[in-house]
């Protein structure tokens, strides 16, 4: 005769029902996603947050190396164009910062406080996993003696068996149904939790936009400037050849 795993000890009696299980899966299968998903935003947020800040530090190292470059000492508009440009980097940066501050406290921490439920969803779980081997061990134990010749020290066992098994039986159903309960309901809640830090996240990212159209007016304006310059005619009688060395295009940097 063969050994089948798993099953020694096992009740002959069903304890649980195939549809009550499979529900207690369904419910449990999707607050795991859940789960994955949620850690998963968190991350991408914080790396989303890292980026912006990176790209802002960035721009204005950028207008901050130009303002420093030689051709500001030799142009006048060029001098107040770099200024402005790094006025509006500096801006945008600083408004950033503000941007990233707002999303950490609308949606990254409330993302992290969030995950931090699964942890004691899982426990519980383990609990009432726990508390269903008690029971069905329990069970095939009662099970065990009610098959035996019913003599008087086999029904003292047997009472003894039967009131070892009720408080765990108790317990495992008590466990069972607060988490067939409370599971739909916390998986449903997400979206009322999450609604408004997502609003408060288009919110900033549309202020930002607006901010940011600022420095591109700036750099619209830059542009049109050289061409304007590259597009003018040499004065009268004065050809390329005659041009200062101040006037020509292609100035050696000091």
């Amino acid at each position: 005769m063969s050994w089948i795993p798993f099953k020694i000890g096992q009740p002959k009696k069903q304890i649980v029902s195939k549809t009550v299980e499979r529900d207690f899966e369904r419910e449990y299968d999707k607050l795991q996603k859940l789960e994955d998903q949620t850690k998963k935003l968190h991350k991408d947020m914080k790396k989303s947050t890292e980026a912006d800040l990176a790209m802002s530090k960035a721009a204005v190292k950028i207008s901050a190396d130009l303002l420093s470059n030689p051709l500001c000492e030799q142009d006048q508009a060029f001098l107040e164009s770099m200024t402005a440009l790094d006025t509006a980097m500096r801006r945008m940066d600083a408004f950033n910062q503000e941007k990233v501050n707002q999303i950490q406290k609308t949606v990254i921490d409330p993302l992290k406080k969030y995950s931090g439920v699964f942890p004691s969803l899982n426990m519980a779980v383990k609990r009432r996993e726990q508390a269903l081997q008690d029971y069905k061990r329990l069970q095939s134990k009662v099970e065990k003696y009610e098959e035996k010749e019913k003599t008087g020290p086999v029904m003292v066992k047997l009472h003894q068996a039967r009131e070892e098994l009720r408080p765990v039986k108790e317990d495992f159903e008590a466990k069972n149904k607060q988490l067939l309960d409370e599971m739909p309901k916390f998986y449903h809640s997400r979206i009322d939790y999450f609604q408004p830090s997502f609003e408060a996240l288009i919110r900033a990212q549309a202020s930002l936009e607006h901010v940011i159209g600022r420095p591109s007016v700036v750099i619209v304006k830059l542009q049109q400037r050289v061409i304007l310059k590259k597009s003018r005619p040499p004065a009268a009688g004065i050809s390329l050849r005659q041009t200062p060395a101040s006037m020509a295009i292609h100035t050696p940097l000091r």
